[in-house]
């Protein structure tokens, strides 16, 4: 387990050193993570080393919305005067998110020949 946190927190920290070391307008974490894709590909070693690990990540990961939780409790004083103009950026980028992600499904359908069956 300590061998694939080291490798995710690795990979998180060279993508970091690359987005800032080529001055990089993508997130650190980012290219990280698509290192981590390359590596998951090329090896089905590192994939069994790392797989568990992450679906236990996965499986307690509102854990991590807990810190994000507390530090906008922290600066509500700082955030009221803003309040609609965070409410309303939240529901269009929701609104955006839900969809990109069912225009995103209707195109993969499509290129994928995908039909409904009705049995």
């Amino acid at each position: 387990m300590i061998h694939a946190l080291a490798l995710i927190f690795l990979c998180q920290l060279a993508g970091e050193a690359l987005a800032r070391w080529l001055g990089l307008p993508v997130p650190g974490p980012v290219l990280g993570m698509g290192l981590m894709l390359v590596l998951l590909s090329a090896s089905a070693r590192v994939a069994a080393l790392v797989v568990p690990v992450g679906e236990g990540i996965l499986r307690h990961i509102a854990l991590l919305f807990v810190p994000a939780g507390v530090g906008v409790v922290g600066h509500l004083d700082r955030l009221g005067p803003q309040a609609a103009a965070l409410a309303l950026a939240i529901v269009i980028s929701t609104a955006l998110a839900i969809a990109a992600g069912a225009l995103a499904f209707v195109l993969v359908a499509r290129l994928t020949d995908s039909v409904d069956s009705d049995d």
